[in-house]
């Protein structure tokens, strides 16, 4: 007996002994339901010996028998009635417990979101994709037809989704594309250091979806519920079902802003804020132009975030201010670090190095931002040195900015495409599912060890458009991804550090050494980030003009 959590009012487990129920009840159970129909298997016992020991026990006990394999709506109606009239925490039983899952996760349908339900259920050890239709559908049995069907799907509508929409429209004109996205407006988040460092306005980061999704393709203007790849199809919210021949992923990643006890509440005000969301950064320029003494925090959290460099741009920017505005020896500047390296590529550390020194700023490493009390201005964080106990560290501050958690979304988390860690788990040099032969993956989203950034993406779009163009063609893939990432670290005003790599730290420069030596800070690298890069992003990637984006050739050994 190993009863397995699905909520605070129920477990479910597989078949029981008459034996097990005084122990259950030692352990807080309530009452049991039996989903088991009598004489199923030859060692079964039947139920009113488990009800006559539940009694014994000061336990309720119900049964409700369903046939393997044969779980009805009503059976789902019936199940939740019974969650709803006896006293909780209950258990429920079946032979291995997933007939009793399968109940719960219908019975839940109409109040918990999908996501939550299948990482409920996975959670327990329970796999619901066999019934994640009608989870999405209320719980109930949807009509099996496909409300619409697409050649090829993108999920997604950022820089990656509409990206390799475009990349691909450009290849093959009378491709028939569909993206998947619920936003009205996108934005271009390279922009929002900038915003925050007083350089940019946010309004010029933003664009409605509309007017950026490429010509020919279709927008579908919804949430993704859950994947069924075995039959090519994506369910969305209100189980509409989109049909696919070849499937794109990239919704991007989740801010986790709840993983931080106390942050929600107190996010644009009491001198916290963050350049991660877009209504936020004006507040971070806001708090440094008015900051002229005191101490201001900085935080990064384990990784992998979005733009592993965006925390301490945001500090470099911040004290470069400081500093032109004569107060910095009045701030005591505190970088706090969940990692244990000022930034994951070696080459570009030590001209980082000098920035920290001339702004006077303090290292704090493997420290991790748990709660925040703003009214208080106080923030705690775990502290977990290696070779050392963790300890929570209390810091106060006059200013913090906040970089959030962040996760692959829900939908991914809990799908069949993702990997044990939740990230879609793709071929790194080709970005091809590796399960999943007509899917890919490019962007946040992906497990390839790569930095997530728009830059990435930049690269990875043509990658993906080749190799899906190369499948309608029935062809092997034919270009690979290098692992290319950039980072525009802005040291100063009117400086950058161009870090461009790939993978496994492998130095991969865009201009010649004479131009942009990308290990030194230069105006020609913030030349190229506040004039040149916006118009590309907006006016060439998006419209698939793949400018320094060409696409590497799969090499073949032998």
């Amino acid at each position: 007996m190993d009863p397995k959590p699905l909520s605070a009012e129920l477990s479910v487990s597989p078949q029981i002994a008459a034996g097990d129920l005084a122990a259950l009840a030692e352990q807080g159970f309530r009452s049991v339901i039996c989903n088991r129909p009598d004489g199923e298997g030859a060692d079964q016992p039947g139920f009113d010996e488990i009800a006559a020991a539940a009694k014994a026990a000061g336990m309720e006990a119900r049964y409700l028998p369903i046939v393997a394999g044969k779980v009805r709506d009503e059976d789902a109606e019936a199940f939740g009635a019974l969650m709803t009239a006896l006293p909780k925490p209950a258990i429920a039983y079946c032979r291995t417990g997933t007939r009793s899952a399968t109940l719960w996760s219908l019975s839940q349908a109409a109040s918990r979101p999908v996501a939550d339900i299948l990482s409920a259920a996975k959670g327990a050890g329970y796999e619901m994709g066999g019934v994640v239709r009608r989870i999405a559908n209320g719980g109930r049995t949807p009509t099996d037809h496909a409300d619409v069907s697409h050649d090829i799907v993108i999920i997604g509508g950022g820089a990656a989704g509409i990206a390799v929409a475009a990349s691909l429209k450009a290849r093959k004109r009378d491709a028939d594309i569909a993206i998947i996205d619920p936003a009205d407006i996108h934005y271009y988040q390279p922009g929002w250091t900038m915003v925050g460092g007083g350089i940019f306005d946010a309004a010029t980061t933003a664009k409605t979806m509309a007017a950026l999704i490429p010509h020919g393709v279709r927008w579908i203007k919804a949430a993704v519920a859950a994947f069924e790849p075995a039959a090519d199809a994506v369910i969305l919210d209100g189980c509409r079902v989109v049909k696919y021949k070849r499937l794109i992923v990239c919704p991007g990643l989740k801010l986790d802003w709840h993983g931080i006890e106390g942050l929600v509440e107190t996010l644009g005000k009491n001198g916290v804020t963050s350049n991660y969301r877009y209504d936020l950064a004006p507040y971070t320029w806001e708090l440094v132009k008015g900051m002229t003494g005191g101490r201001a925090v900085f935080t990064q959290p384990p990784m992998p975030i979005k733009c592993a460099g965006a925390p301490q741009k945001a500090l470099y920017l911040s004290a470069d201010h400081w500093r032109r505005a004569g107060v910095l020896d009045r701030i005591e500047i505190d970088f706090r670090n969940a990692g244990g390296v000022l930034f994951g590529v070696k080459d570009y550390v030590p001209a980082l190095m000098e920035y920290v020194d001339r702004y006077h700023a303090g290292l704090n490493f493997f420290s991790n931002l748990k709660a925040i009390d703003g009214p208080g201005r106080t923030a705690w964080f775990e502290v977990t040195k290696p070779d050392a106990a963790p300890e929570t560290v209390e810091v106060g501050f006059d200013m913090i900015h906040v970089v959030p958690p962040q996760t692959a979304p829900d939908f991914i988390r809990v799908s069949p495409l993702a990997d044990a860690a939740g990230w879609v788990d793709v071929d790194q040099a080709t970005l091809r599912h590796r399960t999943f032969e007509n899917i890919w993956s490019l962007g946040d989203v992906m497990n390839a060890p790569n930095a997530k950034t728009a830059a990435a993406a930049r690269k990875q779009a043509p990658v993906v458009a080749e190799n899906v163009i190369a499948d309608i063609r029935g062809k092997a893939p034919v270009a690979q991804y290098d692992g290319y990432g950039s980072c525009p670290l802005t040291v100063e005003r009117g400086r950058i550090v161009l870090a461009e790599f790939g993978y496994g730290g492998a130095l991969k420069p865009s201009f010649p050494k004479w131009l942009i030596d990308g290990t030194r800070p230069s105006r020609a690298a913030w030349l190229l980030k506040e004039r040149i890069l916006p118009p590309v992003y907006w006016r060439a990637m998006l419209r698939g003009k793949e400018w320094l984006a060409s696409p590497e050739k799969v090499t073949v050994e032998g």
